[in-house]
């Protein structure tokens, strides 16, 4: 396994990302609800929702990048 990561024969992003959209959804939940007490619900409830769905979508996306990755890595292998 330790092979694999110093010579880049796994990518080690992929597991990263998924510590990265926990962080960066409590970070909207608690900038969402900072919002709320300050005194606009309805933005801080907005920030909630579509910060929650864009950081879902920006995360799935790299995701994606890593898996085309792979899947281009399998079909260079194929006789």
């Amino acid at each position: 396994m330790l092979r694999s990561i110093f010579f880049f024969d796994a990518m080690l992003v992929p597991k990263i990302i998924t510590a990265v959209y926990w962080l960066l959804l409590a970070g909207v939940v608690i900038s969402g609800l900072g919002m709320m007490w300050a005194g606009s619900f309805f933005g801080g409830l907005m920030l909630i929702l579509f910060g929650a769905v864009g950081v879902r979508i920006w995360c799935e996306l790299l995701i994606v990048l890593f898996k085309i990755n792979d899947h281009l890595k399998k079909m260079a292998e194929k006789p």
